[in-house]
């Protein structure tokens, strides 16, 4: 009696866990929403939005589906979620940027803060550690198992020996020779990264720069493990012998002069991703002339305690104003601006990336829009700005068949914005919803 028991115990416990009779998908039909897929399409009026579990089923108008939970949208806008391609997560807390807070409770809340803001996932560019490897971390958020947004990592970037850059960043690779950078990559090789960061800059003169020896030897080692390579740079001549070397991602603006036509062609030809993080220069000048957004609760909602404080004393103000870096600065800022267009009208791509997280000043989530006017204020439209924060950043990360843009078959990752943004780059701060894996998944940052 006991065996039959046990038997049949044993066989319930089975079929309770066969997928025939596992519980069907939970279908939701999105009725009537304004609809800008990502893909560069002209936006959707009064389109449908069928979702089944984590996955949309279709995009078109009037979607029959009796079985379906509905939901009329009528009024809003749908458009896909966010992806920064050039973040920074875990190291940023309060007035602090160190590799003391990299903790498994600080990477939740900075990935929370990037999802309320509309971003679902984000590439933390060379500043990670061990601890969201071992621990399965970065693999859980991208298989949706945690919340917030989705993390990809470039695992532990090369910098110089010479460790006054980036010091606190204690996990950098510092090759001091060529004979160095095989093992270095292949150990990072082992955490699986999207890409490789290498930073190649003098940081205005004050250290030295990458050897051209050391960075060929990076991106033809990373290139053997299959791993692109992404670069930190400033000055043209550097781009041009980086993409010659096979660089694969610039990372930050080109700053010190306009690009020419050579080193367009150059790009074009060998398809470099160009992220520019506009935001970034911006707010290396921007506190000394205090922006109209500095009151807007949009943003002092992505601020760290204390930032807000900061930022507004009037000491601050003064040393950004009268800083001997303030003129040279905004000069770069302009530059960036201007090399947007001239980059982007030659046929580059450009992905949204903004470093937003390596420092207080630079606040994850805010950012990623202040990023997307900055480009819209260099010429490209509204439209445009949302695919490359879409569609191209996913293109970046390499994965656009699965997420980016609202179509058949791609995740169910997606923002309700209250107003359109096709218009108005501005209006992708009007967040009512952000869903992740087809449910809500936050009310967006003004809802804490």
């Amino acid at each position: 009696m006991k065996n039959s028991l046990f038997a049949f115990q044993v066989l319930a416990l089975g079929l309770l866990g066969s997928p025939a009779i596992s519980q069907p998908l939970e279908r939701i039909l999105l009725k009537n929403a304004t609809v800008i897929d990502g893909t560069g399409s002209p936006s959707r009026l009064a389109t449908d939005v069928l979702i089944s579990g984590s996955r949309i089923v279709d995009v078109r108008k009037n979607i029959q589906d009796p079985g379906a939970r509905v939901i009329d949208l009528s009024g809003k806008t749908i458009i896909p979620s966010f992806i920064c391609a050039h973040a920074h997560v875990g190291t940023l807390k309060g007035l602090t940027a160190t590799a003391e807070n990299y903790t498994r409770e600080n990477l939740l809340k900075h990935l929370k803060k990037y999802q309320d803001y509309g971003v679902n996932a984000v590439l933390a560019m060379g500043t990670d550690r061990p601890l969201i490897f071992d621990n399965g971390i970065r693999d859980s958020t991208v298989a949706g198992l945690l919340p917030g947004a989705r993390l990809y990592s470039a695992g532990y970037g090369f910098n110089t020996p010479d460790s006054t850059p980036a010091s606190w960043m204690n996990l950098l690779q510092r090759p001091e020779s060529v004979e160095e950078v095989a093992p270095m990559v292949a150990a990072v090789a082992k955490v699986k990264p999207t890409v490789i960061k290498i930073w190649v800059d003098d940081h205005g003169g004050n250290s030295q720069k990458m050897k051209p020896e050391i960075y060929k030897s990076i991106i033809s080692e990373a290139h053997k493990n299959g791993i692109r390579v992404a670069a930190h740079l400033f000055y043209a001549a550097d781009a041009k012998l980086l993409i010659e070397a096979g660089l694969d991602i610039i990372a930050h603006s080109i700053r010190d002069k306009l690009v020419d036509e050579d080193l367009l062609k150059l790009m074009r030809k060998k398809g470099v991703i160009y992220i520019p993080t506009l935001a970034l220069d911006e707010y290396n000048h921007i506190y000394g002339d205090k922006p109209a957004w500095i009151g807007d609760p949009f943003f002092q909602a992505s601020l760290e305690p204390g930032v807000l404080d900061m930022i507004t004393a009037p000491d601050y103000h003064s040393k950004i104003k009268f800083s001997t870096a303030y003129e040279k600065n905004k000069a770069a800022s302009k530059i960036s601006l201007l090399n947007l267009k001239k980059i982007n009208d030659a046929g580059v791509m450009i992905a949204l990336g903004t470093d937003s997280g390596a420092f207080p000043i630079r606040a994850q989530g805010f950012t990623e829009h202040l990023e997307m006017e900055l480009m819209v204020r260099a010429g490209l439209s509204p439209m445009q700005v949302i695919t490359i924060g879409t569609k191209n950043a996913a293109r970046a990360l390499k994965i656009a068949d699965d997420t980016g843009t609202l179509e058949k078959g791609k995740k169910a990752d997606f923002i309700i914005l209250s107003s359109s943004p096709e218009q108005d780059i501005r209006n992708t701060r009007k967040i009512e919803a952000v869903w992740k894996d087809g449910k809500p998944a936050s009310k967006g940052p003004l809802s804490r």
